[in-house]
């Protein structure tokens, strides 16, 4: 038997193990919980917006995988046949060696684009060499081919598609293709396992004669992919305008519960088609905002209609938020307070530029404040006054800004106490504001400016864009409120 004093100890002991681990898996999860990478900001929970690279068939791949993300797009949908980039002359396709093969993916992860189809290519009637498509969409990460099959190749394709996990998606170019007509795919579906489907083009069936809404409402629960364009007079236009059709298609795709891609294919103005294809986004995520909502908008409106901003120092330039500095402290404050949140946006700086982003600010005036720095340092040492981390509270774990000149992204999430920072895929802050306790210091003891404790500060307020008297540019800046 034990005696009192040994049961106390053990006790004691165990209760002072129980709370450790407590503890330990608390910390964890909290730090599972912390953002490491950029989010996807999608608009319509379910949808997925990107490009089909033929929209910038003018471009090489890399060029193209740029525009994409100029858009704040992080999807592709790669034809075959592009030229890789100005160095590599290769045409993207299994002809690909390994080191190309590596090059696309480090260009990609440092876009942050992802391949969601590959298309529309030709597929081999021969299994090996069937496989080798097949081998190379698993090797890059493309998990849909969009092909136009002959009636015979199906059994196999089935097959393939089932043991590599990767879909199929019928395209149908105009009338005399041999799918112009959605009743050809729908036989070659049937009987067939739902790794089998459509990629619809809708301007396709309007150059065909068809209506594109009908066409959908035939293909139900067999859309993979969407090639996504509006028609008139022949060629693209800015969507919801010309026809009209847009809104139709997009209603009818979410009455069936769609939940897949959408590949813009924009067949005109080659050379210098973005702006349309901006302009044609926002009108997407206006549709979409209403039918089912991610939570995700526009910090600042194109029009500045939810911020206060002083005249003149602030404009847009085709998407690019522009900061003018005519003096200083005319920084952009939203309307509305933000608590718990993500903020995901793009910059550029200029050479020697030093500005930051405000969050939970009661008052413009007011300090302290939580500035999370934008700055240019690249090549600094790692401090509290380096990008990516909270000027003089916390210095980011690594220096990851790129040159002055270049365009960086930034995700910012504040939950609770827990703000957390991504910069250029690197997850670079991950602090606890309960953690500074004292006024003017923090807690590894170094001093700070600040003369109240940053667990005291409010856990709402304005978000500001510095004007600290350097040019700055953003673009792409979503928030979505936790």
């Amino acid at each position: 038997m034990l005696n009192a004093d040994l049961k106390g100890k053990l006790m004691k002991t165990y209760l002072f193990v129980l709370f450790s681990v407590i503890i330990m898996s608390t910390m964890v999860s909290a730090e599972k919980d912390c953002l490491t990478k950029h989010p996807t900001p999608e608009t319509y929970d379910g949808w997925r917006l990107g490009v089909q690279t033929w929209t910038f068939k003018e471009f090489t791949l890399f060029e193209a995988i740029d525009k994409t993300r100029s858009l704040g797009l992080n999807w592709i949908q790669a034809f075959p046949g592009q030229q890789v980039s100005d160095v590599i002359t290769t045409k993207f396709g299994p002809g690909l060696t390994p080191e190309e093969k590596k090059q696309v993916k480090e260009k990609l992860q440092d876009a942050g684009i992802q391949f969601f189809a590959f298309g529309v290519v030709g597929i081999a009637k021969d299994e090996a060499k069937a496989r080798e498509l097949f081998e190379f969409a698993k090797e890059m990460g493309i998990p849909m081919l969009a092909s136009e099959p002959k009636e015979d190749q199906y059994d196999l394709l089935d097959k393939l598609c089932q043991e590599y996990k990767i879909k199929l998606a019928i395209h149908n170019h105009p009338k005399p293709s041999h799918y112009w007509n959605p009743d050809t795919v729908l036989e070659m579906c049937a009987g067939r396992s739902t790794w089998i489907g459509a990629c619809v083009d809708v301007g396709h069936w309007v150059r065909s004669g068809l209506d594109p809404v009908e066409c959908l409402k035939k293909l139900r629960g067999r859309i993979h992919d969407v090639h996504i364009k509006e028609i008139d007079d022949g060629h693209d236009v800015i969507w919801g305008t010309g026809q009209g059709r847009m809104k139709g298609i997009l209603d009818q795709l979410h009455r069936q519960n769609y939940q897949g891609t959408f590949a813009i294919e924009y067949e005109y103005n080659w050379d210098n088609n973005v702006p349309e294809i901006r302009q044609s986004i926002a009108y997407f995520n206006s549709i979409a905002s209403t039918l089912n909502p991610t939570g995700w908008k526009d910090l600042v409106a194109s029009d500045f209609s939810n911020v206060d901003t002083p005249q003149n120092n602030w404009s847009f330039d085709e998407g690019v938020l522009v900061l003018n500095p005519m003096k200083k402290n005319a920084d952009l404050w939203t309307k509305d307070q933000y608590g718990n949140f993500i903020l995901d946006f793009e910059f550029k700086l200029d050479k020697s530029a030093n500005s930051g982003i405000f969050i939970r600010t009661q008052d413009h005036n007011w300090l302290p404040w939580i500035e999370v720095q934008v700055e240019d340092s690249y090549g600094k040492p790692v401090s509290n006054h380096i990008c990516g981390g909270i000027f003089d509270i916390k210095e980011p774990t690594v220096n990851a800004v790129l040159p002055a000149g270049q365009w960086n992204r930034m995700t910012i999430m504040a939950d609770n106490s827990s703000v957390c920072v991504v910069l250029n895929n690197e997850p670079v802050l991950n602090i606890d504001l309960n953690d500074w306790t004292e006024a003017q210091k923090n807690p590894d003891g170094t001093k700070n400016k600040f003369n109240v404790a940053y667990k005291d500060l409010p856990r709402k307020g304005y978000i500001g864009l510095q004007d600290h008297g350097f040019k700055v540019w953003y673009r792409n800046i979503r928030i979505k409120e936790l």
